[in-house]
Order: structure tokens, then sequence, then C-alpha cells
């Protein structure tokens, strides 16, 4: 339902939306790359879709903890979307847990943006040096850019969308 509603709003602004699944699951940076391998696809050749168009999917990865970092699902999924995508230009995406937690954070997710990647290497952070550590969450706090919704009362599922103008 929750995908539903965002198709919804996506097309009342004028965007075609696809939703891709609701229980996709496995490596949050495992589905950070598929999700990027679609992106491009959409982006470079107009397939599944023609752009803009937002792609929608849900559903709970995990993440296997390897660092030392702090983060949860949603930012490792984002971290390895932004790392995968290398800055392309008319990318945008947003993942957040329907809670407003995503870990162990009071942290509900992040967004990306086409210079997501080059404010951190201005600011000296290493992109892939958070992943490795899984640490999403230092990394968006550092850039401003994870999301802080409180806790919502509410938990369906985790929600992704990329944004393709």
């Amino acid at each position: 339902m929750a995908l539903e509603a965002a198709a919804t709003v996506a097309a009342e602004a004028g965007l075609p939306a696809l939703i891709l699944g609701d229980s996709i699951e496995g490596e949050a940076r495992d589905v950070g790359k598929v999700m990027a391998g679609i992106a491009l696809q959409v982006k470079h050749r107009g397939q599944p879709a023609a752009v803009p168009c937002v792609l929608l999917s849900g559903g709970e990865t995990t993440v296997t903890v390897r660092g030392q970092g702090r983060g949860g699902r949603n930012v490792e999924f984002l971290l390895s979307l932004a790392v995968a995508l290398n800055g392309t230009p008319g990318i945008h995406a947003v993942a957040g847990d329907t809670d407003g937690v995503d870990g162990q954070e009071e942290i509900a997710g992040a967004f990306i943006t086409p210079d997501t990647l080059a404010r951190a290497w201005a600011a000296g952070i290493r992109p892939r040096d958070r992943l490795d550590d899984n640490d999403g969450h230092g990394f968006f706090e550092a850039l401003g850019d994870a999301l802080i919704t409180g806790p919502t009362l509410t938990n369906v599922n985790d929600f992704r969308a990329i944004l393709l103008t």
C-alpha cells in the first residue's frame, strides 16, 4: 500500500512510477548495486521505462556487519547505490524505514543526489571506506543528508524511491 500510495503521488506530479516489488530482500549493499544497474538502464537506454520516472521498491534487506561504523540497512543501501551510480546526473534517491528508525538510531534513512560523492570527497570523506566500515549513518550525517522523522507509529516496510530526470 505504501508503494501504491507513492506511485499515486508521483502520477499526480506527472511522473510515471514503476513498482519493482515490495518484498526485495538480500544484502543491502547488493540491492544497492542492482538498483543502480536498473537506474542506469533507464537513464541510458530508456528501459524498462523512459525518463523522467520514479522507481519504487520495498522490503527488508540485511547488513552483514564487518566494520565498526554506525548504520542501518537503508543507509547501507543508499551508500552502495551512490557508489555504484558514481555521480550520474539526474538520479536522486531516498530510502528509509517506515517506523522512523533505521538500525539502532533515531535516523529513518537518508537521500542521495548526483553530487553526494563529490561533496563527500570535498569534505575528506571516502565513501567506499565508509561503506566498508558499515558507517552509513556517519556518512550521511556528515553531509547533512540524513532523514530524521521521529517515530511514525507504523512499520509497514522499508521504502526506496529512485527519481530519474
